[in-house]
């Protein structure tokens, strides 16, 4: 296969890239800097030449800024709505202008579409939340349309909370539940729509393998854990207590709007596309994973 890849060196794209070289494809990094050999470079706030993927199989897009770094403020809101809809679109455009255009671009998109709900089980037919983080999600899904109207197949797999040991929540968690000072945030009610790194490229790779694959796929395991209960159970395979609740007030001190959708609500998602094709999931339930991903 020829793949190109953006976000190459992120958590997921890494991930992805040293899975397809486990199976002998070479993936092509689209990179901002200057290319080395195996790359292409692209720019995200203008149409790039890329006629070197013209034909490619599949252009799996990653980049954009980290959602979870630092205060919304309003400079904030605009870089990340600029990282994600304004690059996606200028990818897009220039997909589409190739001849013959790349057979699929599969885009990450996030959870951050549904609406937040303690009773609610969502799935990719829900309508996008009128918040910040939904009205970003459904922008920067519907910038694709350059390269769905050229007749690339695009499928945006929308990730919940990607569990990795190397970086992201899980990776920022450790360290503080291997003292013992880990525990609940808020309520502990709020649901954690959560997936393994291997999931999370496993759901990429099916992407780009089923040409009846389009539109959006939640990138979710299928048992999805109150805050709490992924609290304790982090605490129980690390051997740690983990009773140290951290009130709501002071999250929301600390990271204001970001806090409130990102740590002390959340939704209770179900990854029924995936699972309705066929999907396999190496880590369906969380303590499984979290052995194996703490092995």
């Amino acid at each position: 296969m020829n793949v190109a890849v953006t976000g190459s060196h992120g958590l997921i794209g890494s991930a992805l890239c040293a899975a397809l070289a486990q199976d002998r494809i070479a993936p092509t990094r689209l990179v901002r800097g200057e290319p080395r050999a195996g790359e292409v470079h692209w720019d995200p706030t203008a149409p790039s030449d890329l006629g070197e993927l013209k034909g490619f199989d599949a252009v799996v897009h990653l980049a954009g800024e980290n959602i979870a770094e630092g205060r919304w403020t309003p400079t904030r809101k605009a870089q990340l709505r600029s990282s994600r809809v304004e690059a996606t679109r200028q990818l897009a455009v220039s997909l589409a202008r190739l001849a013959p255009p790349p057979r699929a671009l599969i885009c990450a998109s996030a959870i951050g579409w549904y609406r937040t709900d303690l009773s609610a089980t969502l799935d990719e037919s829900a309508p996008a939340a009128g918040t910040f983080l939904g009205e970003l999600v459904r922008d920067w899904e519907a910038a694709a349309a350059p390269a769905a109207e050229a007749g690339i197949r695009v499928v945006h797999v929308r990730f919940g909370v990607v569990l990795s040991p190397h970086g992201g929540a899980l990776a920022k968690m450790l360290p503080i539940f291997r003292l013992g000072l880990g525990g609940p945030m808020g309520t502990g009610q709020q649901w954690v729509s959560w997936i393994s790194i291997e999931d999370a490229v496993g759901a990429i790779r099916f992407a780009m393998d089923r040409d009846d694959l389009s539109g959006p796929i939640n990138g979710t395991a299928p048992h999805p854990v109150p805050q709490r209960e992924f609290a304790l159970t982090l605490g129980r395979v690390l051997r740690r207590p983990a009773f140290m609740r951290t009130p709501g007030w002071a999250v929301r001190l600390l990271w204001g709007e970001m806090a409130e959708a990102l740590l002390l609500s959340g939704a209770r998602v179900m990854p029924r596309r995936l699972m309705a094709a066929g999907y396999v999931f190496a880590h369906p339930s969380l303590e499984p994973a979290l052995r194996a991903l703490l092995a």
